[in-house]
This record gives C-alpha cells, structure tokens and sequence, in this order.
C-alpha cells in the first residue's frame, strides 16, 4: 500500500473528525509507546512514523507536545490514521475541556474506567419509518466507530477526472447506482434529494440512509454530491440517484450472506449501477451467486479487484451484466493495493481522494480501493444516461476503450485498459455503437427526483416484502 503523502504528514484541523487514541499510564504493563500503539491499531509497528507526523507540535492537554516516539503522557489525544482499528480507536474532533493532570507513564496496570470522550450524539432523523437506532450527523453514538479520512485536503483527484467535461452530455438523471458498503447519510445537505431510505440487510428490515462508519457516504458523494460554489466536492453525476445498502453493521465488520443479500436487494430495487465497498468478499460463494444474479439482470456491478485469486461468477449465454474490476492510484499511479496479475480492468483515483464525510465531518481526504470504485461507478452512471439503449456490457467497454493508456501496453498487465477518462466516455466514438443523441440526459432534474420518491415508497411501504425477501436469502445461505 501506498505509504503516507506529505498533505498527511500535516498536523489535522483539531475542529476535523479525525480517528484517535487517548494515551492511558499503560498497556499489558508497559508504557505506551508509538511503535507498540502502531502494532496494536495498524498491525506493523513500522507505522508508527505515521502517527509520530500526524502529532509532532500539536500541543496536548497538558501543555506539552509529541518529541520522542518512546515517551507518551496520560491523557494524550493521538491523532491515528484512517485505517486504525481496535479496542479504544475513537471518533471525533479532539475533545477539549479541563485539561487533565499531567502524569508520566510508569509500569503499572491499566486502570480501568479510563476517560472515554466522544462528540455528543446527534438524534435519529424523527418520523422516518424503520429508521436505524444509530444516529446520523455527528456520529457519537457508543456503538459507532465512524471510519475518519485526513482533514487535509488535495483535488488532484477531482482535477484529473474532470467530469464537468462530461456534463453538457449528461449528468446522470434517472440512473440509480447502489452503494453496497456501511449506508449513506441521508441528510447530508450535499446529497439532498438525491438520497433513497435503501436497506439495511444486518437487521433484516432497517433503512440505509444513516452511516455509522463513514465510507459508505464518502463513496456516494463521490457518485452524486452536489456542492454549489465548491468544485472540488462535486460528484462525476451529480444528478443520479443513491440507493444506499448497508452490508456492514457499527463493528465494521461484513459478512459473505449479508454482502449477497445487499447485491440481491439492490438488483431487485430496480439499481443499474451497484458500486460494491472493500466489505464484499468476491471469493464467498454466496456473493458469487448474487454477482451471477446481477449480470443476468442487465446490470454493470463495479468492484475492487481481487487481491488474492477467485473465481469470478458465470453469467447465462443471454447475460448483457458486467463485472468491472477496478484498482485505485494515487496521483502518481502507484497502487493503493497489490492486486492479482491481470486482475485490473480500470484504474481510478484511491488515494488522498477528497469526499464529504457523514454529518458535520466536512470534506476529508480519503484512500482505498472502494473509492476509486466509486468514480467508475459514477462514470458509469453518466454513460448509462447518455446513453439508455446501452447495455452494462456495452458500458462497460465504452469505460475501457475510451480510458487514457497507463504503463507500456494497451491493455497493460498491471494497469488494464488505464485510467478512467469521463468525458470522453459519453463523448468520444465506440466502434459499433451510437453518438449520444437525442436519448441522451441534458441535466434535467425530474427523473432522479421521482425515482428517490417512489423508492421511497417502495421501501417504507414495502417493508414486509423487503423482510420476507431477506429472510428466504437468509435461509438459501445459512
């Protein structure tokens, strides 16, 4: 994975959510250290200069601040980067108050009841049927464990893209792409209107528009946010519709049945895009099954490429569905991930990609794979509105064949077709197939808007259906 990027290496916003670990006297014993905090959160003690460049100078509650990685104080607010996880990862903005006594660290065991601070919870959104007990907004609720990006912020993503290029054509009006991840906010002002109730497939029959974990809403502002005034923050089809499906629950954890029951559900609301988080295992049978579902239903699904080998499912001799696997860069096409040779059809932006976090987060910097799906996913929404007759195998060629050529070879073994090129996809000629012409979607706003309401209606008046129909999956698949 590609390693830290200097914007990260800048000492966060204190007013930004951030990821973060509250320094105790010590752990198993031991003082605590950056190098054994970096094991117990990252897994490799080697990011501990991570965590060292997201602290130094930041002064702490008592008045001093981060010099030596071996020597931490009581009380310290550690910044950590976005991927942490673990027993005492928070998420939040630094807290302030009191500042705590100072006290060095000295062997000892680890007290209990320790200080546990955390932003105050937002309440649920009030008279929405079925909503989700987790609260959206700031995301305090005790069994949130929101995934943060870095306050600092680079557009090179956005810059590179340059959907605008695109928009003359199409916008995405009247395309439903799914995101199958942790939810989506529903009431984040950036995606207002845009935003269907979806499902929560843990519970069986919740809503999918709360996030508790942050990457779910991150992705769809990459598909479909709408910021006036703030280039930089707008979605490649800002007029497409979201259907949020959330496949994970607080622990961020996703399971293989949940994962299939999220592609099912979103094939049978109707979605003709379905952008699947790094939570879907494309190597669980089940998901096979459900992936197999999709293709036979004219669907384009886009997924991270595999970092370890599968077998990827078979669709019917009549299938018109497609699979695009996609790889994430960083803006000097180094990979955020080491994929399987050959495995990568597309490449996009993963790495410091800049999004709009759920709640009162703001726009973040993010990377990983799921948001360089993201992009394709919302290319792919600008390609199916300009062009209706098409079907996601005839979009899915015309997102390779029109993709700017990275590495020695067209395709090339690591890189595939290269990097997405939006514009050029809804305007640039394919052999065999048309120009956009007068099907094509000119940006109007009546399309999306109607499909987010009777969608709505659908699922909320639905409900029974929706349960009955997650219940035989459940059953299908243990």
């Amino acid at each position: 994975m590609a390693g830290p990027s200097a914007a990260q290496k800048a000492p966060p916003d204190p007013q930004a959510f951030v990821k973060y670990y509250v320094v105790t006297a010590a752990h198993q014993g031991q003082p605590e250290n950056l190098t054994e905090i970096a094991m117990r959160f990252l897994g490799s003690g080697e990011r501990s200069a991570e965590i060292y460049n997201l602290n130094a100078g930041r002064v702490q509650p008592d008045g001093a601040s981060l010099t030596d990685p071996a020597r931490l104080n009581r009380g310290w607010y550690l910044v950590l980067p976005w991927d942490a996880a673990g027993e005492g990862v928070k998420y939040g903005q630094i807290p302030s108050g009191p500042k705590p006594t100072p006290k060095t660290p000295t062997p000892g065991p680890k007290p209990s009841g320790s200080p546990s601070p955390s932003p105050s919870p937002s309440p649920s959104p009030s008279g929405s049927p079925g909503a989700s007990p987790s609260p959206t907004g700031t995301k305090g609720a005790t069994n949130c464990t929101a995934t943060a990006g870095s306050s600092s912020r680079s557009d090179w993503a956005q810059l590179r893209m340059a959907a605008d290029g695109a928009w003359d054509l199409s916008r995405g009006n009247g395309v439903m792409v799914a995101v199958v991840d942790s939810g989506v906010d529903g009431q984040l002002e950036q995606l207002n209107g845009r935003i269907a109730v979806g499902a929560d497939v843990t519970v069986g029959n919740g809503r999918g528009d709360t996030d508790c974990l942050g990457t779910g809403t991150a992705m769809a502002s990459i598909i479909a946010a709408n910021t006036r005034g703030e280039k930089s923050s707008v979605g490649l089809a800002p007029d497409a519709t979201i259907l949020p499906v959330r496949m994970v629950g607080p622990s961020g954890n996703g399971r293989p049945t949940d994962a299939a029951n999220a592609i099912e559900v979103a094939v049978s609301a109707g979605a003709s895009v379905v952008a699947l988080g790094s939570h879907v295992d494309l190597s669980a049978p089940a998901v096979v099954a459900s992936l197999t579902t999709a293709l036979n239903h004219d669907v384009i699904v886009v997924a991270a490429a595999p970092t370890k080998p599968v077998t990827l499912p078979a669709p019917g001799d009549q299938a018109t569905g497609a699979l695009l696997l996609v790889g994430g860069v960083g803006a000097d096409n180094q990979f955020v991930e080491e994929y399987q040779p050959d495995a990568v059809e597309v490449v996009a932006p993963g790495a410091d990609v800049t999004s709009i976090g759920p709640g009162k987060a703001g726009t973040l910097s993010y990377t990983g794979t799921r948001f360089a799906v993201a992009f394709v996913a919302g290319q792919a929404a600008l390609v199916r509105a300009a062009y209706p007759e098409l079907n996601a195998g005839q979009v899915e060629e015309r997102i390779r064949s029109t993709a700017d050529a990275v590495g020695g070879d067209t395709p090339d073994v690591r890189y595939g077709s290269g990097m997405i090129n939006p514009a050029a996809s809804v305007a640039r000629p394919v052999e065999g197939q048309p120009v956009v012409g007068a099907g094509a979607d000119r940006g109007g706003d009546g399309g999306g808007l109607g499909a987010v309401v009777l969608l709505g209606f659908a699922l909320v008046g639905g409900g029974a259906f929706l349960t009955l129909h997650l219940l035989r999956r459940r059953r299908a698949f243990g």
